[in-house]
């Protein structure tokens, strides 16, 4: 007979709940208070800033 161990099984996420609709109205209220969507061109990346991994030389 095989036991599960509870302690290393995760509980799972809630289900996403968002829809097409919800998302429209968040996007909506965000415009509505002064936001702006800015388009980015394909293959742009956002990670410009220099890489903060250590390096551990000689």
């Amino acid at each position: 007979m095989r036991i599960k161990n509870s302690h290393s099984s995760k509980p799972k996420p809630p289900p996403a709940v968002e829809t097409s609709e919800s998302i429209a109205e968040q996007v909506a209220a965000f415009l509505k208070s002064g936001g702006e969507i800015q388009k980015i061109a394909k293959g742009v990346s956002g990670q410009g800033a220099p890489s903060r991994h250590i390096r551990i030389g000689k």
